[in-house]
């Protein structure tokens, strides 16, 4: 599982159906969802 800040809970939680992306200028991250309140999260990274 993949860590991230959720800003609705404001609070750091997992990540749920966490997926590697790729922002447009190429830089990796994850996105996913929050596991509390199932709102979007974003973390800029590697898995």
């Amino acid at each position: 599982m993949v860590n991230g800040f959720c800003m609705k809970c404001k609070k750091e939680s997992t990540m749920a159906d966490a997926k590697a992306a790729k922002m447009k200028n190429g830089r990796d991250c994850v996105k996913g969802k929050c596991t509390k309140c199932g709102t979007k999260m974003f973390k800029i990274g590697k898995m």
